[in-house]
């Protein structure tokens, strides 16, 4: 191979081994190679010599590496030739070998020195300081990514322990992987180590002390909600709960969650408490749902026992209630629950305590209000539950005066309806139990039905205007003739003019006695009264002149005295009448003194 004598020098001509600038140096302790010694035989590319400058700008120079003239010792390494015509200007002047494109070197980076503990104490942080103080800015945010949404998860949304199992597993993960990319146990101390390792304690120790400050407080905060709920002071237990926050959360998730549990099983509690407040008012359905309320709790909420005793005693201490109705459909609803086997049982030794004076109570104000029905159930029912109660012969006494009041109610319904005149009670009578025996005083006072003005003229001892003081109930019916007194011929003159027979007779009205208190039968017959006939004028209508006498028949003229004689009977009974018997129906004119009695 020869070289252009006519071509610009553009390559360095070979100098002696010893010339100055291209010995081989090398440092006393390794004796390698420095970067601008020369290679045995060539001239230094960093040799003086008298090179003209315009041979660093030859047209055929190449970037990169220079190759140095004549080349090196060794097979020859074959050239890719450019496209093109090769020329002076378009190619590497013969003789040259042709060399690749290379893209400039660079040189390589210097290598961060990190010591491995101090790397992992970093990463202990979880804040990624660790990739931080190794370069790793990726590393370090995406492991700040993955810590921040699991303790998000952790905080707000699965609280549990496994999460947080995972949240430790993960800490000791990036821990370790900061560790190997340090160099791990390989790599010496070296004299920055002392520094690294205060800068990562400083990042890291804040960090765990607010853990571990923020465990302990909260397992103080459930130690004091335990104490609470043990003293059954739900209130106290929810202020505790209450004082855990976002921190707290963080550092002890499991913990808060059972925080939680906290609150609901007292709002739960509390929600049975109010019900039970609602049915202290004798809302019995409230009561049903605050005693569900709390058998659940006692079945699904372990160590709230103290707690449900503490709502049933305030619910206890409200009987009895100011109504004495309430409290007796409290009782009663108590005594139908009877007991289930658990702590709730003891309310049932209340109710004998409570239940009779209200249902005595109760009772007496149903009385009041004229609800008798009511009155006597309620007297019953203490009769039937407490029959040894000091309180039993009053309710006997009340179960009395409640039928009576009934059966008064019953008797002046039918006495009105559909009206007096024609009452109910003459076809379907009642009895009165509270009212006197017929015939047991004189005179036997009699309520009138079917009022007329002979019955109007009875005395006033002998009728009443309240069936309630009346030992009998006379229905008087429609007035008729009756037995003819007496007859006579009256001489009447006008267009016409004769004689004519008027027949008087007695005025006779059917009557039907009742005895009040049994509602029996005691007579259904007519009553004849008496009274004067044959007056020696009669009076009579006329109609347009036309005289034609009087009528054939024509009443008595009945005194008061006639009148009283002949009710007397029915009023005032001989003894022979007043045992009870078949009654005799017929007909009893006055004057014969008592009733079958001359």
């Amino acid at each position: 191979m020869g070289t252009s004598q006519d071509g610009p020098k553009n390559a360095a001509e070979p100098a002696p081994a010893d010339a100055a600038g291209t010995a081989e140096h090398t440092t006393p302790e390794t004796g390698a190679t420095q970067p601008g010694a020369a290679q045995p035989g060539w001239a230094s590319g960093t040799a003086e010599h008298d090179t003209p400058e315009v041979a660093a700008a030859s047209p055929w120079q190449y970037p990169g590496p220079v190759a140095s003239w004549p080349p090196p010792c060794g097979p020859e390494r074959p050239g890719t030739p450019e496209p093109g015509p090769q020329g002076p200007l378009n190619g590497p002047p013969h003789g040259l070998p042709h060399e690749p494109h290379r893209p400039p070197h660079e040189p390589p980076a210097a290598e961060r020195v990190v010591d491995p503990p101090a790397a992992a104490l970093a990463n202990a942080s979880l804040l990624g300081i660790g990739y931080l103080m190794l370069g790793r800015r990726r590393a370090a945010a995406l492991a700040g990514l993955v810590t921040v949404v699991l303790l998000v998860l952790l905080a707000s949304i699965t609280r549990s322990a496994w999460l947080e199992v995972a949240v430790l597993l993960w800490w000791v993960v990036v821990i370790a992987h900061a560790w190997r990319l340090a160099g791990g146990r390989g790599r010496t101390p070296g004299p920055r180590a002392r520094r690294q390792r205060l800068v990562a304690l400083a990042g890291t120790l804040p960090v765990l002390l607010a853990v571990g400050f923020l465990r302990f407080d909260a397992a103080g905060v459930e130690r004091d909600a335990a104490q609470a709920r043990a003293a059954g002071d739900c209130p106290a237990a929810v202020a505790a709960v209450d004082r855990l926050w976002f921190g707290h959360h963080l550092a002890n998730a499991p913990l808060t969650a059972r925080g939680d549990d906290t609150v609901r099983a007292c709002t739960r509690l509390d929600t049975a408490a109010d019900q039970l407040r609602t049915g202290l008012t004798g809302d019995t359905q409230a009561l049903d749902n605050g005693f569900t309320g709390l058998t659940t709790a006692l079945a699904e909420l372990p160590g709230y026992d103290a707690v449900v005793e503490r709502v049933l005693d305030g619910f206890l201490a409200g009987l009895p209630t100011k109504d004495a109705c309430d409290t007796r459909d409290i009782t009663a609803w108590l005594r139908e629950r009877g007991n289930q086997g658990n702590a709730l049982d003891r309310v049932t030794e209340v109710v004998p305590r409570v239940a009779p004076e209200a249902i005595v109570q109760c009772a007496d104000s149903h009385m009041t209000s004229t609800s008798f029905v009511r009155a006597r159930e309620l007297y019953q029912e203490l009769l039937d539950e407490h029959p040894d109660h000091e309180l039993a012969p009053r309710a006997g006494e009340g179960v009395q005066k409640a039928t009576w009041a009934i059966e008064l109610g019953t008797v002046r319904s039918l006495l009105s309806s559909p009206s007096p005149d024609r009452p109910e009670y003459c076809d379907k009578p009642s009895p009165y139990s509270a009212a006197a025996p017929y015939g047991a005083q004189s005179p036997n006072r009699a309520w009138v039905a079917g009022r007329n003005e002979h019955t109007n003229r009875l005395p006033g001892d002998w009728v009443v205007d309240d069936v309630a003081n009346a030992a009998v109930v006379i229905c008087a019916g429609a007035v008729a003739h009756g037995s003819v007194a007496q007859t006579c011929t009256y001489l009447y003159s006008g267009v016409l003019s004769g004689e004519k027979d008027v027949s008087f007779h007695r005025i006779a009205i059917p009557v039907r006695v009742y005895e009040v208190k049994t509602g029996r039968l005691i007579t259904s017959t007519t009553l004849e009264v008496n009274g004067e006939s044959c007056p020696s004028v009669v009076n009579y209508t006329t109609y347009n002149r036309l005289d034609t006498g009087p009528a054939a028949d024509m009443y008595v003229t009945a005194s008061d005295a006639d009148v009283h004689a002949a009710f007397n009977p029915l009023i005032n009974p001989c003894p022979a009448a007043r045992r009870p018997g078949r009654p005799r129906p017929g007909r009893r004119r006055a004057g014969l003194g008592r009733w079958g009695c001359r």
